[in-house]
């Protein structure tokens, strides 16, 4: 089966970037669809994009659209989320998820994102 690892988190200011990296590692050529999530304290989790693992089809949020972009290397079992302008509602632990089947069946750890005003 998929294992994946986030890493890139961090403590930044409004109007910073930080790049976000989540490593796959087993089966990865089962994998279909790729994603981030994020879950900030008592709010649902939001789906923030996704990328076609064979191919590279998007989709991002209303909320990030136009300041975040996902990518992939595939070579190395990666997955990327490269955000820009961040705000302080960005804040949540961020999550990597692949989609082996229907749904999101394997998830990360999480990596925390503070943006401080």
């Amino acid at each position: 089966q998929v294992q994946l690892v986030e890493s890139g988190g961090g403590l930044v200011q409004a109007g910073d970037s930080l790049r976000l990296s989540c490593t796959a590692s087993g089966r990865t050529f089962t994998m279909y669809r790729m994603a981030w999530f994020r879950q900030a304290p008592g709010k649902e989790r939001d789906h923030v994009a996704n990328i076609l693992w064979s191919g590279g089809t998007t989709y991002y949020a209303d909320s990030v659209n136009g300041r975040f972009t996902i990518s992939k290397d595939k070579a190395k079992g990666a997955v990327f989320l490269q955000m820009n302008n961040l705000k302080p509602e960005d804040t949540a632990v961020y999550y990597c998820a692949a989609s082996v089947g229907s749904g999101y069946d394997i998830w990360g750890q999480g990596t925390q994102v503070t943006v401080s005003a």
